[in-house]
């Protein structure tokens, strides 16, 4: 059977036709345009949203929803338990790490939170949540109630724990029976809490229901969810006023950029100096990094809205300023999610074929499929090329930040005290919003492309040997130890590393065969969009003040 691809890039990189920095600053004047175009905009000062409670809406047992979530958990648990540990030949570590962990995010994130019903821990909560069995168990009828001081803590720490497996604990978490047995732990865990509470666990300590529910803010369709109908209509509703709600959502961003981080050839030389080869060092010196660049990143973003908040005279708390502009910081963690993982997921979705086959990877399983949905199924991993997954990533990045400075001009412009401080006060997170632009483009272009030739001119020749440089983090198929998720390795580690040697891939394209067009089309078009869209929007406010001053003056006419 064919192994897992770990690594986030496959194949070539791609060679830019242009420096790097030219597409950083290209991105970055896409951003401060769209401010400057959406400044002049008025702002509603209250929506009727306000007071909308932050959770998501209460389902009834549906009962063959949960026998098909429960026994689908089951199964997948007893293969895990049962089959073969290795994680190329079992099912389980690919549904848990690619399906659940970045596919259903996903989809959440462009359709909205469809799982309720399916998913089988807020199932297994519906399923104790009754007052029967609690009188027996804990002899009351009703749940306890939920205390206030732990807020989304406990979703808060499940997920670290869950992204911590993934960054920095994967030679563990992608072994077959330890996520078996992590799922089955946490059935019983979520069945305690549910009996102890209720439906208030689902709505802040169930981690799937609480992380689907909050991408599911971004998606098109709300599911009966608060908000409007559209993509961003759930964030109408402002996230709960607490300090743990806002850092599960700075999570979702910062997991994905520490992901990022790890792939940078930066990264492993840091590594490499501060940890070596020791594994119990490099996994404690990640997971300091991790905490501490979460805690930056939160400082630095509070520095900002703080900052933002001041200018515009807002009359809020502190704890206020954070959380009002975290809904702006959503829809960019679900694009670095994308652009981080497009490749992944497209390439390692692949391998679900031949596992359907044989999901417990046993030589003596009964039932033999045809192709391919058997061993001699070969993923294709470059299928695409890298130059696709560069410009969608770039595109991503750009337009998700675009999509930040309205939401945050919407939300400081009906805080603020008037006209001029409200102007005033998108200054400063339009600096934290260009800044993140930057970082976020950057770290994308690591594993996927070179630009070594890209500030040479035109007329450059390819190398002597005729060869372009490969990605860093290129897998041929073959099986390893992987040191990072089912298909998302990077090999942080030394230059000695198989994964850091150059292969031979055959001629590099020549300079004039590139996609300059790409390049031009990915910006000029975006900035078209925006440009058009503002003056549509412009126009239709033209439009109203005319109406309005004739209006007024047929009034004083008629005086």
């Amino acid at each position: 059977m064919s192994t897992l691809f770990p690594a986030h890039a496959f194949g070539e990189r791609y060679d830019l036709p242009i420096p790097l920095l030219l597409f950083v600053v290209a991105g970055v004047a896409v951003v401060v345009v769209s401010c400057l175009l959406v400044r002049p905009r008025a702002v509603r000062a209250d929506d009727g949203n306000a007071d909308v409670p932050d959770r998501a809406p209460d389902a009834a047992l549906n009962v063959p929803t949960t026998v098909v979530s429960l026994g689908g958990l089951l199964l997948l648990g007893l293969g895990g338990l049962l089959g073969s540990n290795e994680v190329a030949e079992n099912i389980l570590p690919t549904v848990f790490w690619l399906v659940v962990w970045i596919m259903v995010p996903l989809s959440c994130g462009l359709m909205g939170d469809w799982t309720r019903a399916l998913n089988p821990y807020a199932n297994l909560v519906r399923l104790v949540d009754r007052p029967g069995l609690r009188r027996a168990v804990l002899s009351r009828a009703v749940p306890l109630r939920y205390p206030r001081w732990l807020g989304w803590w406990p979703a808060v720490l499940l997920f670290f724990a869950m992204a911590s497996g993934e960054l920095i604990f994967n030679l563990s978490a992608t072994q077959p029976k330890v996520i078996a047995w992590g799922l089955m732990l946490y059935a019983v865990l979520t069945a305690f809490c549910g009996l102890l509470f209720g439906q208030a666990w689902l709505q802040h300590g169930e981690v799937f229901s609480v992380l689907f529910a909050t991408w599911g803010r971004l998606g098109f369709f709300r599911f009966a969810a608060s908000g409007r109908r559209g993509f961003a209509g759930g964030l109408v509703v402002p996230f709960e006023r607490s300090a743990s709600r806002v850092v599960f959502v700075m999570l979702l961003l910062v997991s994905v950029n520490f992901d990022g981080l790890l792939a940078t050839p930066a990264w492993s030389r840091f590594e490499q100096a501060r940890a070596g080869i020791d594994q119990n060092a490099v996994q404690y010196l990640r997971i300091t990094s991790f905490v501490l660049l979460t805690a930056l990143i939160c400082a630095v973003f509070g520095a900002f809205a703080y900052l933002a908040a001041r200018a515009g005279g807002h009359r809020t708390g502190f704890r206020d300023f954070l959380n009002g502009l975290a809904p702006s910081l959503l829809p960019i963690a679900f694009g670095y999610l994308l652009a981080h993982t497009a490749q992944y997921v497209l390439v390692n979705i692949q391998l679900l074929g031949p596992l359907i086959g044989n999901p417990v990877g046993s030589a003596s399983w009964p039932i033999h499929l045809p192709y391919p949905f058997n061993d001699t199924y070969e993923p294709n991993a470059t299928f695409l090329p890298s130059a696709f997954y560069w410009y969608l990533g770039v595109t991503v990045i750009v337009g998700v930040h675009v999509i930040a400075v309205i939401l945050a001009h919407r939300h400081l412009g009906s805080r603020a005290t008037g006209d001029a401080k409200a102007r005033a006060s998108e200054y400063p997170w339009l600096v934290a919003m260009v800044a993140y632009t930057a970082f976020s483009l950057l770290l994308i272009a690591q594993p996927l492309v070179n630009e070594s030739n890209a500030g040479q001119g035109a007329a450059l020749a390819p190398n002597s040997q005729g060869t372009q440089q490969p990605s860093t983090t290129h897998n041929h198929g073959t099986t390893t130890d992987m040191t990072d998720m089912p298909g998302m390795t990077h090999e942080h580690g030394s230059g000695d590393s198989p994964w850091n040697q150059p292969h031979d891939h055959g001629t590099a394209a020549a300079p004039q065969d590139r996609p300059l067009a790409l390049v031009l089309g990915t910006f000029g078009g975006g900035t078209s969009a925006v440009l058009l869209s503002a003056g549509f929007l412009r126009r239709k406010d033209r439009a109203r003040a005319q109406a309005r001053q004739a209006a007024r003056a047929a009034s004083r006419a008629r005086s």
